[in-house]
C-alpha cells in the first residue's frame, strides 16, 4: 500500500491596483485558472489602492462571480505601491505568496515557471525581464536606476526592477517591510539578501503597457524616489538598521493588517 501524498501547499496570488480597471478583469480571470492548475489549495487577492476609476467596482463584481477564490482589500486613499503591498503581504493566508502589478505588463501564467524553481533548497524566486518593452526613455532610466542600486545596496539579483515575484510566507516572520514608496522592492530584496534567504531567478517576458500610463516616470516622482533611495540606503547599508533591530529584539511582521471594508 502506498504512503498518502502530502498536501499540496497553499498559494496566495495577489495583484496591487491602482487605477487598473482596463487590465484588473483579465488578469484575475487568468490568475484564477493558472492557480488552479498549480494547487486546489489558492487565493487571489487584489489590493485597490484609492483607485479613482471603475477598478474598485470591477473587482467587487469579480469578488462576487468567484466566492471564496477572489478577496478584495479596499484602501479608502491611496498609501503608495508599498502601501499596497504591505498589505498585500500581511492579508495573504497562504504558504507561498506571488505578485505582480495589475497594469498588465507582466503575464501571471507565467507564475508557473516561478512555482517550478520553488525547490527546497529556495526562499524565494525573483522573475528577470528577458526584454524590456518600455519607450526609449523609460528603457534609460530604468537601467541608470538598476546599476545604480544594485551597487549601492550590493545586490547580487540579476534584476532589481521585475515585479513578478514568489516567496514563502515565513519570510515575513524575520523580515519587516516598512516603506509605502515604490523603493518597497529595494527594501525588501535588500533585507532577504542580507537575512540569508536564497533565491532563484526565471526569465519572464514584459509586455507593452496597453491601458493607463506609469505612476512613476515624471520629473518630481524621480526626484522623490531619489530622495526615498538615499535614505534607505543610509539606513539599511550604512546603520544596518534591520540587522541590529532583528539582534536585538524579536522578529518582526510584514505590516500591520490593512483597513479592509467588504
Amino acid at each position: 500500500m502506498s504512503a498518502p501524498q502530502p498536501p499540496t501547499p497553499g498559494l496566495t496570488v495577489f495583484f496591487p491596483a491602482y487605477n487598473d480597471a482596463g487590465t484588473i478583469a483579465s488578469l484575475v480571470v487568468r490568475a484564477v485558472q493558472v492557480a488552479g492548475t498549480i494547487t486546489p489549495d489558492f487565493e487571489v487577492v487584489v489590493i485597490n489602492d484609492g483607485s479613482r476609476d471603475a477598478t474598485p467596482q470591477i473587482l467587487d463584481d469579480l469578488a462576487a462571480h468567484y466566492p471564496g477564490q477572489v478577496r478584495v482589500v479596499h484602501h479608502a486613499r491611496n498609501r503608495g505601491y508599498g502601501g499596497a503591498l504591505r498589505s498585500g503581504f500581511a492579508t495573504a493566508t497562504k504558504e507561498f505568496v506571488f505578485y505582480t502589478d495589475g497594469d498588465a505588463q507582466y503575464d501571471p501564467t507565467e507564475m508557473t515557471e516561478l512555482w517550478e524553481a520553488m525547490g527546497p533548497e529556495v526562499d524565494w524566486v525573483n522573475g528577470y525581464k528577458i526584454s524590456r518593452s518600455d519607450p526609449w526613455h523609460r528603457i534609460v532610466i530604468g537601467r541608470i536606476y538598476h546599476h545604480t542600486v544594485k551597487t549601492l545596496f550590493g545586490l547580487k539579483v540579476r534584476d532589481v526592477d521585475c515585479d513578478f515575484r514568489l516567496m514563502r510566507r515565513r519570510i515575513f516572520d524575520v523580515v519587516t517591510l516598512e516603506k509605502d514608496s515604490g523603493v518597497i522592492c529595494l527594501e525588501m530584496m535588500k533585507k532577504f539578501q542580507d537575512a540569508g534567504f536564497r533565491v532563484a531567478e526565471v526569465p519572464v517576458h514584459h509586455y507593452h503597457r496597453t491601458h493607463g500610463r506609469s505612476q512613476f516616470f515624471n520629473f518630481p516622482r524621480i526626484a522623490r524616489t531619489i530622495a526615498d533611495v538615499a535614505k534607505l540606503w543610509w539606513r539599511l547599508v550604512i546603520r544596518r538598521e534591520h540587522l541590529k533591530a532583528r539582534a536585538d529584539g524579536p522578529a518582526g511582521t510584514a505590516a500591520v493588517r490593512p483597513d479592509v471594508r467588504p
